[in-house]
């Protein structure tokens, strides 16, 4: 199956996602490449292969999930059926958990085997967290799996029904197989979040109101809410998400802008370029610079899902 990388699914596409539909958690400071699914995959008799993957990649899922909303049992799933719990010859020789096959663009390492056809390329990568996260883009940025991220972040059954119907695998059976996988294993347990179920009203203090790139704006701090954003600006929690690129629920940090209308196609005049830090996302430069991810995401040419680096000089108008 080959997947096609968009622009519109980058919409939070590097975002810090994970949680509930109404609020937000403050933490501080075309062508389908992977290959096709053709078989279930079952634990070996007399090991405990599969628990030991989850036990080594249970954090890691559950940090793309508060990344990209992905939820971490779904990708725990799919990493335990697609890598054969680590053991397929992708996954230890190329540290390949999720069978991505290589791009014209494809920079990095690459090995080739037969799949669909003969001989064919496949990404390598320096470690395992390395797939999960080229995995969250590949979901993130394909068009056909947007509206998976509609969906509440631990409904498994919806995200593995959703994947089967987006045409992630061949198999008729695969929504089935994930979902006996995450029962099997109780790999839901790390879709739980933290979330703010308080009936406390918060006001926004009038401080924490400025303008980016001429668009009002509120900085989260404390235990600032979507649902108070919403009261206090007569803004929709739908609406919220929207203008922000967000997902349900997401988790983001302490001083993040929350825009309580549009951003724009393109930077301040004074703001051409911006050179990648750290720890940086596609969203959290678009909402420090007030522009639509989507903007930011044809106007650098990210269609194809390729990962920031640090150091690299992004183009914001």
């Amino acid at each position: 199956m080959k997947p096609k990388y968009s622009i519109t699914f980058l919409l939070a596409v590097l975002l810090s996602a994970c949680g509930t539909v109404n609020d937000i958690k403050v933490v501080n400071s075309g062508t389908d490449t992977r290959p096709q699914q053709t078989g279930a995959v079952q634990p070996a008799r007399g090991t405990d292969a599969y628990s030991n993957y989850i036990n080594k990649y249970s954090d890691v899922a559950r940090e793309e999930m508060k990344t990209y909303g992905i939820p971490a049992s779904i990708t725990l799933a799919q990493g335990l059926l697609e890598s054969d719990a680590g053991r397929s010859s992708l996954a230890s020789k190329c540290n390949n958990h999720f069978g991505i096959k290589c791009h014209s663009d494809w920079k990095g390492g690459r090995t080739y085997k037969d799949d669909d056809q003969r001989n064919e390329c496949f990404r390598c990568y320096k470690t395992a967290q390395e797939s999960f996260r080229d995995h969250s883009l590949f979901l993130r940025n394909g068009k056909r799996y947007a509206f998976l991220f509609d969906m509440e972040a631990d409904d498994y059954k919806g995200w593995a029904k959703g994947l089967k119907s987006a045409g992630y695998a061949t198999s008729p059976t695969y929504a089935n197989k994930l979902v006996e996988l995450i029962e099997r294993y109780d790999l839901s347990r790390y879709d739980k979040v933290v979330t703010d179920a308080g009936a406390r009203t918060m006001n926004v203090p009038e401080s924490a109101v400025y303008t980016i790139n001429g668009c009002m704006c509120v900085r989260i701090a404390g235990d600032m809410t979507l649902k108070d954003i919403s009261r206090q600006f007569k803004v929709s929690v739908h609406r919220l998400r929207r203008i922000n690129d967000m997902t349900r629920g997401m988790t983001v940090r302490e001083g993040t802008p929350i825009f309580v209308e549009s951003k724009k196609q393109r930077a301040e005049r004074k703001c051409g370029t911006h050179t990648v830090a750290p720890g940086e996302s596609l969203w959290y430069i678009s909402q420090n610079y007030g522009v639509r991810l989507e903007s930011l995401v044809r106007r650098n040419g990210f269609e194809d899902g390729r990962q920031l680096a640090v150091g690299q000089t992004l183009r914001l108008r």
